[in-house]
C-alpha cells in the first residue's frame, strides 16, 4: 500500500522539496534566483540596444549622404 505523501513544493534553483507555497528552500537560493533574474535582465536590455543599433544602420545605408 502507497503512503500518500504530504503537499509539497520545490525550491525553484536546487529542486529540494519544501512546504507548499514557498518557492526557495534557503536565503542562499534566493539570493542565487535574484542574480539570475538581474542577469537575465541585462542580457535583454543588451538584446534591445543590439537591434536598436541594427535599425540605425539600416536606415543609415538606406539613406546614404
Amino acid at each position: 500500500m502507497a503512503v500518500p505523501i504530504p503537499q509539497h513544493s520545490h525550491c525553484i534553483i536546487c529542486g529540494k522539496a519544501i512546504p507548499y507555497g514557498e518557492k526557495f528552500c534557503s536565503e542562499k537560493c534566493k539570493k542565487e534566483y535574484e542574480n539570475m533574474v538581474k542577469k537575465r535582465k541585462i542580457y535583454i536590455y543588451l538584446m534591445y540596444l543590439a537591434l536598436a543599433i541594427l535599425v540605425i544602420m539600416m536606415f543609415m545605408n538606406y539613406f546614404p549622404h
